[in-house]
């Protein structure tokens, strides 16, 4: 028989509530009861850890990161996605999206190969969960590449998609491309038909184009402000629709390097914890110390938080999820962890269409929680019911 797992004596934000004494009883890989602590009725079957009044939050979602810890998606290993999966519970994250990025045909068919290998014959509760994959590119505007080579970006394609998506044995769950590219709406029905979510992302496009995009699938803007057409007086772009527009969700680098601190609150302003996504876009410098690094076959210098090509084009991030979570709370005036938690944990989850395992704490959804401390500090994180990380000194 299966031991039983109960966290008491937590402060928990449930789905609906905030239960500010309470316990969680895990069995397996699901959250089998939760409760007031005055409810709580103590077995001889369970591991019983006292949680001493830290709060309990649901495992986060990353659905853009391309590394961490000297290893990328990229690398088309098992080895390296075995790194990722294990390094992340550290920061808290419980599950993510494999972010490819734009390269050759050979590469991108690697790395997805590789992942939905990864997906099928490696993975395990007690690691972060890859739920799939988001195809960054390389159906991407080239005056808006960033850190995407433009050698490999390519017109938007259904056949060379299909291929792909059939290479991934189907985890192809997130693209991120420019509406505005010849055949791009083409794909965009394409792709809400096979229910995969349309980012727009690396775009020029104008308000009129998002309009389109939007009416053919378009549901996210990836990483909001970074790559896109900005905000101009006469000409929205990707900047002013994702802020105007309610059908859209935007993800968001919470670093204060790729976007600064006032220009977070204007789009928390806009969108509110409803409607925004935190992602890292971190690269395998994260965790790593400062030095030079591969991105997709390009030359990242790290030194002190900062990722930048030789061209000095920021090149992803190292952020970690839990510091994201940090300094949504500091940047953003009336911002509480309850509004962090959607932005982490819950939109991802819908927006992927996994709410039903996945997002919150509920009875019946997986295992995945972390343990907090009074600064945010990840203290434990549970994968699908396991213990996958303990701070040191920790309970």
């Amino acid at each position: 028989m299966d031991t039983s797992i109960v966290l008491i004596n937590a402060k928990i934000y449930e789905e609906n509530q905030i239960i500010p004494d309470g316990f969680i009883k895990i069995k397996g890989m699901e959250i089998k009861e939760t409760g007031w602590m005055s409810k709580y009725k103590a077995d001889d079957q369970s591991n019983v850890i006292d949680l001493q009044g830290q709060v309990v939050i649901p495992g986060m979602i990353d659905i853009h990161i391309h590394g961490t810890a000297g290893a990328d998606v990229m690398d088309g290993e098992i080895a390296s996605l075995e790194t990722m999966v294990k390094a992340l519970p550290q920061e808290g994250t419980t599950a993510f999206l494999a972010t490819t990025m734009t390269q050759s045909d050979e590469n991108i068919s690697k790395a997805l190969k590789n992942t939905a290998n990864f997906i099928k014959n490696y993975q395990k509760p007690g690691q972060s969960e890859i739920l799939g994959v988001h195809l960054e590119g390389p159906f991407v505007n080239p005056s808006m590449a960033g850190a995407q080579p433009v050698e490999y970006i390519i017109s938007p394609e259904i056949p060379l998609f299909e291929k792909w998506q059939k290479l991934a044995e189907r985890s192809i769950k997130l693209v991120t491309m420019a509406p505005e590219q010849k055949g791009g709406l083409e794909l965009i029905r394409y792709l809400k038909q096979n229910g995969v979510v349309i980012s727009i992302g690396h775009s020029d496009a104008k308000f009129t184009d998002v309009k389109k995009g939007i009416e053919a699938g378009v549901t996210q803007v990836t990483h909001l402000f970074n790559q896109m057409k900005g905000l101009h007086h006469r000409e929205p772009g990707v900047v002013g629709a994702a802020l105007l527009l309610e059908e859209l969700y935007a993800e968001l680098i919470v670093d204060g390097i790729h976007v600064c601190p006032e220009m977070i609150q204007l789009a928390y302003r806009n969108k509110n914890s409803e409607k925004l996504i935190l992602i890292t876009d971190s690269m395998r410098a994260k965790c790593l110390k400062n030095g030079e690094y591969d991105l997709g076959g390009q030359l990242v210098s790290v030194k002190d938080g900062m990722a930048v090509l030789e061209n000095g084009a920021l090149a992803g991030s190292v952020l970690k999820l839990n510091d994201a979570m940090k300094n949504m709370l500091n940047y953003c005036d009336g911002c509480n962890l309850a509004d962090v938690i959607k932005m982490t944990s819950t939109n991802p989850a819908k927006q992927l269409n996994i709410s039903d395992r996945k997002g919150s704490i509920r009875v019946g959804k997986d295992a995945d929680l972390v343990v907090l401390n009074s600064e945010y500090d990840v203290l434990m994180t549970f994968c699908r019911g396991v213990l996958s990380y303990q701070k040191k000194g920790a309970f």
